[in-house]
């Protein structure tokens, strides 16, 4: 028996809305444990599938997504205080808020 293919790509829109259910940071590759985009996080030790996504992966998503109001920096930017970035490549709270509002 022959499967069918469908002759167009699903659209963005229609994929995001599929997806929904997950946790918007799952759009971008985990710098932490290296879990592919829209693939769940991982324990480095027995790989084992994780329900929310690493810290370091929602500060990824949330510094491609949003624009910082404390150190008014574009998405793509770290988040700076006094001109040093935040450690660990963390974001300000208010960030964070930010990028959740917008999705």
């Amino acid at each position: 028996m022959t499967r069918h293919r469908y002759s167009t790509p699903m659209p963005d829109s229609l994929r995001h809305l599929l997806r929904a259910g997950q946790h918007p940071a799952r759009a971008v590759a985990c710098p932490w444990c290296a879990a592919a985009e829209h693939r769940p996080c991982v324990m480095k030790t027995n790989q084992r599938q994780l329900p929310l996504p690493h810290p370091a992966r929602i500060s990824a998503w949330v510094r491609g997504v949003a624009c910082c109001p404390l150190c008014q920096v574009e998405p793509g930017v770290e988040c700076h205080l006094d001109g040093r970035p935040l450690p660990q490549g963390a974001v300000h709270p208010a960030r964070e808020t930010e990028a959740q509002e917008t999705t």
